[in-house]
């Protein structure tokens, strides 16, 4: 998961289907969806506005409701799920009225009135607060945590079955337009057992949006325990994963000590791997808020490739990766523009990690294992190098010249692309490869930009796991299975593949269609051709789709959904299986 911090609607879904689909990044945490207060600062709206709910319309300044459902449509079709931050604890700070993003009028004073959900005085936690200030005053007493005022924000009674209701309705509301699942905030300052009951009544996620039947929200809860409160992040972890911030200071305070890296666990005094969600930052303690420690940012930037590479290769928890705007004080907004789209750089005034060369296609590596950390590694200058099984291998370089050497692996012998030093394609890689031989790996780690080497055996040298489309065509394809709107090489707007992985010129031309090279990242170079009518054309009636995976034929376009697949007579299979399988094609 990223969390593309405060970007609106329309550029995340360009960025799922320009860089992040294709890179096979699972997830976007993205900012509150729901309509917020209005806060000014100068001429400054800081970001912390996002966390003062006024309602649950879904209209701020990432955009409205049809952006935000447009956004998660065309991030699903290209298999990158959302995730909405959301903020079920409070509404607005207390004091003051007006109106919030989307026109609801709200009373933050005695009243406590909030006309967009409706919330009146009797839905919070007021009466329950015993402090003479009525925020927190004592964090070793849980009744104040759980009833009082965070900052001064008014607290929502979650007890209440009104309340229970609202929240749910809001959550659901997001599930039925197609999230994924939720970070939740300020799960510390809420009972455990009221929210197991909200999230216990919440639908499972909707078949119509791709899910498969009876999936349930993947539900990650804010708590922020450092030890020494009574609250501990345990409480959680049997209704959802919790963050785990002890991560942030583990790994950053031995980031020039990386070899004490390989018991990091439960060990630790962390949670068990299963019920960690693990991050190196976040939008709080990039500010100073949240934890203590030494925690790694966009500001070190060279510590930071080094523990991305870490934290996304290594199986404990489930990694955040956070994606950043430059800022020159702790309640500074989003930059005026948002970010230039893929390819090249964001700039205007956004960091955006998880586009760094070193960073962007560790979730490829990431998505390509599931088996434990063995065959781990330490070279002599902060130098650590580790396996995923038999599925993959990382290794990473701290010191201060290249890193190079003969190193065991779990892996089968081969020729594998490095995913870090260059770009898989489907005929091979941009970049170096590594050979493993003997169960050894070959590596020449350089230090500095990009001081890492991953492969895995999703990824050969001899290609057939690109990067997918860098590019999401417009317009619906024809019914029929075969057509497309290319003419020529030099008139194609909706490429629609018509090979195989490896398909040749020859084999290409005899079956009707386009031979067009691209240098374009996962542009498919057999395309169908407008009036063509290929050999793989489907047949009619009752074809099977009993399609082994190397011999199903793209049948769709970047961003086919399952009712344009069907219509065209094609199967309809989305199963992630290795990298480059197509989820529409043809029948046999």
């Amino acid at each position: 998961m990223i969390h593309l911090f405060e970007w609106y609607w329309p550029e995340i879904a360009a960025e799922c289907e320009a860089f992040l689909g294709p890179r096979k990044w699972g997830g976007i945490q993205v900012s509150p969806p729901n309509e917020n207060r209005i806060v000014y600062q100068g001429q400054d709206r800081p970001w912390w506005e996002r966390y003062q709910p006024i309602s649950y319309k879904f209209e701020t300044r990432s955009g409205d409701r049809a952006a935000f459902t447009n956004m998660i449509d065309r991030c699903n079709n290209v298999g990158v799920r959302i995730y909405a931050d959301v903020i079920p604890n409070h509404m607005c700070g207390g004091g003051g009225d007006g109106y919030g993003t989307g026109g609801s009028y709200f009373d933050a004073g005695h009243a406590l009135q909030f006309d967009g959900v409706p919330y009146s005085r009797q839905d919070f936690n007021d009466d329950k607060c015993y402090t003479s200030s009525g925020n927190i005053e004592n964090y070793g007493d849980a009744n104040q945590v759980r009833n009082c005022r965070l900052v001064n924000l008014v607290d929502l009674d979650q007890g209440k079955q009104y309340v229970r209701g609202k929240i749910g309705e809001y959550l659901g509301d997001l599930i039925n337009v197609g999230c994924a699942g939720f970070r939740v905030d300020a799960c510390k300052h809420m009972w455990p057992g009221d929210l197991e009951v909200i999230y216990g009544a919440l639908p499972n996620l909707p078949t119509s949006k791709g899910f498969p039947a009876g999936s349930r929200p993947f539900i990650a809860q804010e708590v922020i325990d450092q030890g020494g409160e009574p609250i501990t992040a345990g409480e959680y972890t049997g209704i959802g994963r919790v963050t785990e911030f002890k991560y942030c200071f583990n790994t950053g305070n031995n980031v020039y000590n990386m070899r004490y890296l390989e018991t990091l666990g439960a060990s630790w005094g962390m949670m068990a791997p299963m019920s960690a969600l693990v991050f190196l930052n976040n939008h709080d303690n990039q500010r100073g808020h949240g934890g203590g420690g030494h925690t790694i940012t966009f500001e070190e930037p060279w510590e930071l490739k080094l523990m991305t590479g870490f934290m996304m290769a290594h199986d404990y928890g489930e990694p955040r990766v956070m994606s950043s705007y430059y800022f020159n004080n702790g309640d500074q907004g989003p930059p005026g523009s948002q970010p230039n789209g893929w390819p090249g750089d964001c700039g205007n005034g956004w960091v955006c990690e998880h586009r760094w060369p070193a960073i962007r296609n560790l979730g490829m590596f990431r998505g390509s294992v599931s088996d434990p950390v063995t065959n781990w590694v330490n070279g002599g200058d902060n130098q650590i190098a580790f396996s995923r099984g038999s599925q993959g291998f990382i290794a990473i370089n701290g010191g201060s010249s290249y890193w190079t050497g003969s190193i065991t692996t779990g892996m089968p012998d081969g020729e594998y692309c490095d995913l870090i030093q260059g770009d898989p394609t489907e005929n091979g890689c941009t970049g170096p490869t590594i050979t493993v031989s003997g169960g050894k790996a070959n590596i020449n780690v350089p230090t500095g930009d990009k001081p890492l080497s991953a492969i895995t055996t999703s990824y050969p040298a001899s290609g057939g796991g690109g990067v997918g489309p860098t590019v999401s065509p417009t317009g619906t394809p024809p019914s029929g299975g075969g057509g497309s709107e290319c003419t020529s090489c030099s008139n194609c707007s909706q490429k629609r593949d018509c090979g195989v992985l490896g398909t040749t010129e020859s084999e290409c031309v005899r079956d009707g269609c386009l031979w067009c090279p691209s240098n374009i990242q996962g542009d498919p170079w057999c395309i169908h051709q407008s009036g063509g009518s290929p050999t793989t054309q489907p047949p009619s009636g009752g074809a099977s789709c009993n399609v082994a995976d190397n011999y199903k034929r793209d049948c769709g376009y970047a961003g086919t959904n399952q009712q344009s697949c069907q219509a065209d007579g094609c199967c309809w299979e989305p199963v992630y299986h290795s990298a480059g399988v197509p989820w529409c094609y043809f029948p046999a």
